[in-house]
């Protein structure tokens, strides 16, 4: 990397419902090719934005990253020029909030201490709800369902609850936070860990649903985990309920 070139970061939020996730693909509008496209235009410039995860068909999220670079060097009111004019010209589904001055080094998805997903259950059927929740029909025990989450911190090795066949070095993730809460007629489950395998927020709370509905007690929700089997935990609910909803950054990778 030269000395003119400069690192920025965008805090974005996106509806995922029209998209096959963040990644780019062949053949399929993804948030990154629309993005990339948008921001070479108007930097005029070939811009390869880099995000903090990958995002599956259909998850949303309500605080994203990505960093680019740029041999642009922006003041703050190019700045929010820059945000005023992405936000025009990108899809009504997609939103810039921030551009934010990093260190050459700083990495959207590497340099990320921890990220926070979602999950947002509703339990009364709710047709300005459909495409941003997962309705289930019937009893649910929440507080059994907590108990399973504290059973989440016991444990590192999340296989059982793994997209198979993934390019990873390790199953392993620290669960740093694990809860569901009733909200009205909606059940929400948080769960921040420092990092997460493909496809396990969404495994996970169709695990828990199981425990909730009485169908699998807590002892076999511990075995599952202990097993590292994808085919013996719960199925995968459906990627319209789940929101990335935070990720923290260590305060060295900015410039002030």
């Amino acid at each position: 990397m030269n000395n003119l070139t400069n690192r920025y970061f965008l805090k974005l939020a996106f509806n995922g419902k029209d998209y096959h996730g963040w990644q780019l693909q062949e053949n399929a509008i993804t948030i990154q090719a629309v993005i990339n496209d948008v921001l070479s235009k108007l930097l005029k410039e070939e811009i390869n934005v880099t995000g903090c995860g990958r995002t599956d068909t259909g998850v949303h999220a309500k605080e994203f990253y990505a960093h680019f670079d740029t041999c642009k060097n922006f003041s703050n009111d190019e700045k929010k020029q820059l945000i005023y004019k992405l936000n025009n010209f990108l899809p009504e589904n997609i939103s810039i909030y921030e551009v934010i001055n990093v260190k050459n080094n700083a990495h959207a998805r590497f340099d990320a201490i921890s990220r926070t997903y979602q999950y947002y259950i509703c339990i009364k059927k709710n047709p300005f709800e459909k495409n941003f929740s997962y309705y289930i029909f019937g009893d649910i025990d929440i507080d059994l369902m907590n108990k399973g989450a504290k059973i989440l911190f016991e444990y590192k090795d999340f296989t059982s609850f793994s997209k198979l066949h993934t390019q990873v070095k390790t199953n392993n993730c620290k669960i740093l936070n694990a809860k569901w809460v009733k909200k009205e007629d909606k059940l929400i489950f948080t769960i921040t860990a420092d990092r997460f395998l493909r496809n396990m927020v969404r495994a996970i709370v169709g695990t828990m649903i199981d425990i909730g509905k009485k169908k699998i007690s807590l002892e076999e929700f511990r075995k599952i985990i202990e097993s590292k089997n994808r085919s013996d935990a719960g199925y995968s609910v459906p990627a319209k309920g789940l929101f990335l909803t935070k990720i923290e950054y260590p305060d060295e990778i900015y410039i002030n």
